[in-house]
C-alpha cells in the first residue's frame, strides 16, 4: 500500500479498464481481477463502462461473502465537457449512480483544460466540496504537469493527492515525478505497459533473465519506482501474470537498462494540446 497525503492507503497496483466497453467482458474482467488479488479498480466517464465496472464489483461482492466493499479501491474521473462547478457536483452523482456505489474512493480530473483552464481550477473547488462533504476519501488529477500543478497551488486549499500521468520506459516523466514526490503527491502510471508495444531487445533479454514475462518486468520496474500501474487486461491469464510480481526485484544494472529506454515518446495526448472533449 502507498500511503496518500491524506492518510488514506491506497494498494499498490491498480486493474484499468479503458476501452473494456463490452458489457459482459468489462463486468468479468473486473470480477476476475478482484478474485486474483486487485483490490484496486480505474475506470472514467469517459470510458463508457462504470456501470459494467460496477456489475463486476458487485458480482465479485456477491460471490465473495467474507470480500467487503471497504476492502476496496474504486477510481473514477471527469470527463472535460464537465468540467465547471456545478457540473463536475452533478457529474460526480451521476457516476456514482453507474457505479453503483455508496461512495467512490478517488475521484479525478481526466485532463487539464489547455483553452482555459479556469474551468479546471472551478472543477478542482467542486472536488475540495465534495471530498470535505467526505463523499470521496481522495481527489486528485490526471495528465497534469508541472505548471498545470503549480497553477493549481495557487487556489487549492487541498493539494491533489494523486496525478495518473502516461508513464512507461518510454516516457518516464522524471520532473514531474520528482515535482510530485517533494509535494507529496503520488504518481500513477497509465499505459504503464506501453499500450502493448513490448517487443524491445532490452525488455526481452531482461526478462529472460528473470523467467518472467516482458509485463511482469515493466510493472515491477514501476513498482520499483514508487509508481502505481495500472495495466489493463481482459484475458484471465494476462490479469492473473500482471499481478504476480512477488518474489522478484530488478537489480540495478537492469534499472539502469530500462531508463536508458527514456525517449519522450507518448502513445497518447499531449496535455497541452488534448482538446478533445473541451
Amino acid at each position: 500500500m502507498y500511503k496518500l497525503s491524506n492518510g488514506v492507503l491506497i494498494p499498490k497496483i491498480g486493474f484499468g479498464t479503458w476501452k473494456s466497453t463490452d458489457p459482459k467482458t468489462c463486468q468479468d474482467s473486473v470480477r476476475i481481477a478482484l478474485e486474483v488479488g486487485y483490490k484496486h479498480v480505474d475506470t472514467a466517464k469517459i470510458y463508457k463502462n462504470e456501470e459494467y465496472v460496477g456489475a463486476g464489483i458487485k458480482a465479485y461482492l456477491d460471490g465473495n461473502k467474507s470480500a467487503k466493499r471497504e476492502e476496496l479501491f474504486i477510481t473514477t474521473k471527469l470527463w472535460n465537457g464537465a468540467q465547471g462547478y456545478e457540473s463536475t457536483l452533478s457529474e460526480y452523482e451521476a457516476s456514482l449512480k453507474n457505479l453503483g456505489l455508496d461512495y467512490i474512493d478517488l475521484y479525478l480530473i481526466h485532463w487539464p483544460n489547455p483553452k482555459n483552464f479556469k474551468t479546471t481550477l472551478d472543477s478542482w473547488r467542486a472536488f475540495e466540496k465534495l471530498y470535505e462533504d467526505k463523499k470521496v476519501r481522495a481527489i486528485g488529477v490526471c495528465n497534469f504537469k508541472i505548471h498545470h500543478l503549480e497553477e493549481l497551488a495557487k487556489i487549492a486549499k487541498i493539494i491533489p493527492m494523486i496525478n495518473q500521468i502516461e508513464l512507461h520506459p518510454e516516457l518516464q516523466q522524471e520532473e514531474t515525478r520528482k515535482y510530485c514526490k517533494e509535494n507529496g503527491i503520488v504518481v500513477e502510471s497509465w499505459s504503464p505497459l506501453m499500450q502493448g508495444n513490448l517487443d524491445n531487445a532490452t525488455l526481452l533479454d531482461i526478462a529472460k533473465k528473470y523467467n518472467k514475462s516482458v509485463a511482469q518486468v515493466i510493472l515491477k520496474w514501476h513498482l520499483q519506482n514508487d509508481l502505481l500501474p495500472l495495466p489493463k487486461s481482459v484475458t484471465p491469464s494476462r490479469i492473473k501474470e500482471n499481478f504476480e510480481l512477488e518474489g522478484f526485484s530488478l537489480d540495478a544494472d537492469d534499472i539502469a537498462k530500462i531508463a536508458a529506454l527514456q525517449a519522450d515518446h507518448r502513445y497518447g495526448p499531449d496535455p497541452d494540446t488534448m482538446e478533445f472533449g473541451f
